[in-house]
């Protein structure tokens, strides 16, 4: 398994999101040592749909895309919905993107990338009642457990996350991808 020692992963997350999209994703890379540091909206905590609480570590508009190695987008449709209509967590996203590092998404995790436009010309699924909203957005949806486009990796639903979780710390453990652009 690929070391993370030294990197700094961010999460992005609000109320509502899909607790094993947070937590798996949280411990495979801390597993793999790097530090996880979750970013949302507002300050307190967060609480998943399924009742895991999570302390928030940093606000999404003061967050800095600079100070991370990448990006975990879990799902939940709540909250994929409300950080798509958050503009502060929209500008982190595609600030991460511009700055070429690798994303992971998860689910209705993808909602964002819709609202940020960053999915024109990439491959990658999600849920599947995302495919006509990706599609629409310019992207190729496929079916499939993982996808990778250049520093990008999605996945379905939990059922998923093994998968996932081990692309992430690969992608991660590579670091930027001249591909990944906003």
């Amino acid at each position: 398994m690929a070391t993370l020692t030294g990197k700094k992963i961010a999460f992005l997350a609000t109320n509502g999101f899909e607790d094993s999209e947070l937590t798996s994703p949280w411990k495979a890379v801390t597993d793999a040592g790097a530090t996880a540091v979750l970013v949302a909206p507002g300050s307190g905590s967060i609480e998943g749909k399924n009742g895991h609480s999570q302390p928030v570590d940093a606000v999404s508009g003061d967050a800095e895309a600079s100070d991370f190695d990448g990006l975990v987008l879990p799902g939940g449709v709540v909250n994929a919905d409300h950080l798509r209509m958050d503009d502060a967590s929209v500008a982190f996203v595609r600030d991460v993107f511009a700055q070429h590092k690798p994303v992971g998404v998860i689910c209705h995790g993808a909602w964002i990338l819709t609202e940020a436009d960053l999915v024109r010309d990439r491959t990658l699924t999600s849920y599947p009642s995302l495919k006509t909203d990706l599609r629409n957005a310019g992207a190729e949806w496929v079916d499939k457990e993982v996808v990778v486009d250049q520093g990008l990796v999605s996945s379905r639903t939990p059922d998923d996350l093994a998968a996932f979780n081990a692309k992430i710390v690969e992608e991660f453990a590579e670091g930027r991808h001249a591909g990944q652009t906003a």
